[in-house]
């Protein structure tokens, strides 16, 4: 019997055109944008998904540096997964959310999106009332806060935001070249099935290190098809100081992303599955056309003891925070180890 890997995947590779469709069965489907300076970012309430995000590179060129589709009717899921990465086979990334709030205009540009997850959806027990704000503030700052409360069981409940980025552009080509750095000295080891085994394993000589940044294609070809592993991030336990999780530094534009969570975890991808999918403009996305830097408690966390817990209740409510922060330099804000 294949165990389950209860992580309930809300934000994935999607369309990015009005081909959506105007009405699903609970919300009308909508773009919506926040911009400030000048950062902009779209997104629509079906999966409460990022569909672009344009940032200047060192010469102040704007580009979208996310990958995603023209129309609706073209969207595919690139991972062939066999687990329930997305909360069953509707996840949280296949449904209009509602959207509660919305302002692009003065500080802080935000919208909020909610979903309520009834009781048995997808095998899961328990309504959840989930949300999922984004905010643009200060300079080049995008904050993800993700929250959820049990209404009436105990239930699993581990979000994970999986917009695939591309610093160099959606149509650059691969992220091969791009520097990172990730502040995780261990990972959770999978099996044949991508199923974490229940240990946890240093990176050290190991072609899971990048606690010193490098490119991402250094070592890749060491492995099967490409990165797809979660690290266990370094510094204060799960709670509500943020650690920093990655920073990726594309050296043609001079883009860079720092990434800080409030979450054990991190899945890093490498689009190692995507293979000729004709993506925004009619350009074809390739492997490693984009990388995923997913926090998260750790994947398959009920079935192991030793790992954070997933389990929420009315209670113990759920709290995900995600800080991007965006710039163009000469030079990163990479950290000596």
């Amino acid at each position: 019997m294949t165990k389950t890997t209860f992580l309930l995947c809300f934000i994935t590779l999607l369309a990015s055109s009005s081909a959506l469709p105007s009405v699903s069965k609970h919300h009308k489907v909508g773009f919506y944008e926040l911009k400030k300076g000048h950062i902009s970012v779209n997104l629509t309430n079906w999966g409460a998904t990022i569909v672009s995000l344009h940032l200047p590179d060192r010469h102040g060129k704007l580009d979208d540096v996310v990958l995603g589709y023209d129309s609706i009717d073209t969207y595919k899921l690139v991972e062939d997964v066999k687990t329930s990465f997305s909360g069953g086979k509707v996840g949280f990334s296949d449904v209009a959310w509602k959207v509660k709030s919305y302002q692009n205009k003065g500080l802080a540009p935000h919208i909020v999106f909610t979903y309520h997850s009834r009781d048995g959806e997808q095998g899961f027990p328990g309504d959840v009332l989930v949300t999922a704000t984004y905010t643009l503030f200060g300079h080049g700052k995008l904050a993800v806060i993700m929250t959820a409360k049990a209404l009436n069981k105990p239930t699993p409940v581990n979000l994970a935001q999986h917009t695939y980025w591309n610093l160099g552009g959606h149509t650059s080509g691969d992220i091969l070249s791009n520097d990172i750095q990730i502040f995780g000295s261990q990972i959770t080891p999978v099996d044949d099935e991508l199923i974490p085994t229940g240990k946890i394993q240093s990176v050290k000589g190991t072609p899971f290190d990048f606690l010193k940044p490098h490119p991402v294609g250094t070592k890749i070809k060491e492995l099967p098809k490409g990165y797809d592993i979660n690290y266990v991030l370094d510094g204060v336990p799960e709670g509500k100081e943020l650690k920093r999780v990655a920073v990726v530094y594309d050296k043609k534009s001079g883009r860079s992303m720092d990434l800080s969570t409030n979450k054990p975890g991190v899945q890093f991808y490498t689009g190692n599955n995507i293979k000729d999918i004709k993506g925004k403009g009619g350009f074809v996305y390739q492997s490693h056309a984009a990388l995923c830097l997913e926090t998260q408690a750790f994947p398959d966390s009920v079935n192991h003891p030793n790992f954070p817990s997933t389990i929420i209740s009315p209670e113990e409510p759920y709290k995900h925070v995600m800080l991007f922060k965006f710039s163009t330099k000469d030079r990163p804000n990479f950290s000596s180890v």
